[in-house]
């Protein structure tokens, strides 16, 4: 009487919190997977429950055999391996596509033959020969050794599929596996002692023993969210994230890290989790271990109490890679835990900006030889009329040279001829001098802009009349070739005082004019207006053309990249230096207007 007392209420406390927890699940809005198998579980527990309590309770009452309730109870017995195990493979094999429904009817073939026998044993007496509720009472038929077989083998499969999964994934769900591991095992056990006759159990103990499995599927549930989707996308998403992390306790100990990080440092997990971070650093890192052992120490200690990210870039050469490094601290609470560090690989992007830059270097070279190419030309030109004149003057200069030396010890000669001579050869001297002055302009402006690629001075200055100077001497053989007239409009005074470097700021204008005669395709007398003017406080260089007007597809690239309309006769480096030089040399800035047809307007703005 007292184990039926005992069992009794066993069976009262174990349905209710089974109930309770159906209830609970059953009233949460999205039902997964994984819940659906659970509350399948629950389902079969409650009906192995209340068939026992009937058979307590109604048994004696209404003198009705307590086998006839078993056929009721196995019910759920039977099914609730298969259920169990269908949970442990949602749950386990979360990431692929498993077939529920085939699953489910495959596994429940087996049970629904054994409760075929079961429902006829007193036609053949194949599941029970003797029943008794005291399980080593009872003497057991064939079918009943098959159903217990395929119960246990069952439950064995599905604890094993949950011990190597805690096992594999021991840094997100080792409570979770752990404490349904532990629930399913407690009834097993008991159940297998009663059937060895170790202990004189009842069959109402298997029941009781799975509220102890109810209350730990519980705990797992509400403390360590078990049945919820975010701990199995975590482990996805970090395992498939470009990037690599690593978690450090408050020692610096290696708690946590992605697949990412294992490939990227061939590393395996073994010889990562729980060793100490600069131990791992050691074996691979670079040869400057000292070097980031202590940035990422005194990064690690400045984020420790605060939310601040500290960024560290960072080159390993045992494996050849670059990376950008974010170190993060992990509290909660305001109470520190550990340090969290990102690595980004980053060595692509560097390789890219090394070719970039290695190309542009290149580009550049080649668009400063053809620059100075045509520069040397324009010289040869500007050059090779004062060179003539001189040569010219020269032999003037001898020829009275000639005459004067004639002339001495001829009394026919007067003071007024001397006098004469020397008028003739001091004037050829003064056309000697102008083109000799001339000439000096014309080297020192190209002397200026040949070294203007790496002039990197900004606070000198010039005057406007300066500027305009070399413009014109620089351009005038490129301007006459291409019969083109430059007006030049002075809205403010000549000696105005420009502050910057006059050679950058010639070469963006020559450039900008260099490509309006271009944009004329050789029409002969047409016109570029070059104005200078004041806007506010600022110094405004206006270049205008009237051709035909710059494409619409390249005006939104324009400055921003290399861009030509040239075709192959153009680098694109011209305006995209210009405005590079603007910016550098003058803090300025460099804007256009364009009309398809009616021609480019470029203003080059400086601040006064």
């Amino acid at each position: 009487m007292k184990t039926n007392i005992f069992s009794f209420v066993g069976l009262i406390v174990s349905t209710v919190l089974i109930l309770c927890l159906f209830v609970f699940m059953r009233r949460q809005t999205k039902q997964t997977t994984l819940k659906k198998a659970f509350l399948c579980i629950l389902t079969c527990l409650s009906i192995c429950c209340l068939g026992l309590i009937a058979q307590i309770t109604l048994s004696n009452a209404l003198n009705i055999n307590p086998i006839y309730f078993d056929y009721f109870v196995y019910i759920g017995t039977c099914f609730l391996p298969v259920t169990f195990l269908i949970m442990s493979l949602v749950f386990v094999k979360s990431d692929h596509n498993i077939n529920i429904k085939l699953l489910s009817i495959c596994l429940s073939i087996v049970p629904i033959i054994c409760l075929i026998f079961l429902w006829t044993n007193d036609f053949h007496h194949l599941f029970y020969i003797k029943y008794s509720t005291i399980l080593s009472q009872g003497e057991y038929g064939p079918f009943f050794y098959v159903t217990s077989i395929y119960t246990y083998v069952l439950f064995a499969i599905s604890l094993i599929y949950l011990a190597i999964y805690s096992i594999k994934n021991i840094k997100f769900y080792f409570y979770q596996s752990l404490l349904i591991f532990l629930g399913a095992l407690i009834p097993i056990i008991v159940n297998i002692l009663g059937l060895l006759c170790v202990f004189n159990l009842s069959i109402y103990i298997t029941p009781i023993c799975f509220s102890i499995t109810i209350l730990c599927f519980a705990f797992s549930i509400f403390k360590f969210g078990f049945l919820k989707i975010k701990p199995i996308a975590i482990q996805k998403i970090v395992n498939r994230i470009s990037d690599s992390y690593i978690v450090l306790d408050s020692d610096l100990t290696i708690v946590d890290f992605n697949e990412t990080f294992l490939n990227t440092f061939n590393l395996v997990s073994s010889a990562v989790i729980n060793k100490k971070i600069f131990d791992i650093i050691t074996t691979s890192s670079s040869k400057d271990i000292k070097e980031i052992k202590s940035e990422i120490s005194s990064a690690i200690q400045k984020t420790k109490y605060n939310s601040s990210t500290i960024v560290l870039e960072k080159y390993f050469n045992n494996i050849d890679r670059y990376f950008h490094i974010e170190i993060n601290s992990i509290s909660q609470d305001k109470t520190y835990l550990g340090t969290l560090l990102l690595l980004k690989d980053i060595t692509q992007h560097k390789r890219d900006l090394q070719t970039i830059k290695k190309n542009q270097e290149i580009l550049i070279e080649r668009e400063r030889l053809a620059t100075l190419g045509q520069m040397i030309g324009g010289i040869a030109h500007n050059l090779k009329t004062p060179i003539m004149s001189i040569s010219g003057a020269a032999e003037g200069i001898l020829d009275l040279v000639n005459e004067y030396k004639a002339s001495i010890g001829d009394p026919e000669v007067t003071i007024d001829d001397h006098l004469e001579i020397a008028n003739d050869m001091e004037d050829w001297i003064h056309k000697i001098q102008s083109h000799l002055e001339y000439m000096s302009d014309v080297i020192t402006t190209v002397k200026g802009q040949a070294v203007a690629f790496s002039d990197n001075s900004k606070f000198t200055s010039f005057t406007i009349n300066d500027f305009i100077r070399q413009v014109n001497i620089l351009m005038k053989h490129e301007l006459s070739h291409a019969l083109i007239e430059l007006e030049e409009i002075l809205e403010l005074p000549e000696e105005t005082v420009v502050k910057g470097n006059i050679n950058s700021l010639v070469q963006v204008v020559n450039n900008i004019i260099s490509n309006a005669i271009q944009a004329y395709n050789g029409k002969i007398g047409e016109k570029i207006i070059l104005t200078v003017y004041k806007e506010k406080t600022s110094l405004i260089i206006k270049i205008q053309d009237f051709a035909g007007g710059i494409p619409d597809n390249v005006k939104q690239k324009l400055f921003k990249e290399m861009i030509t309309t040239k075709g192959k006769n153009g680098t694109g480096l011209g305006l995209f230096m210009s405005y590079s030089n603007i910016k550098a040399h003058f803090n300025g800035d460099i804007r256009f207007e364009s009309r398809r047809g009616k021609g480019t307007t470029f203003y080059i703005e400086i601040p006064g």
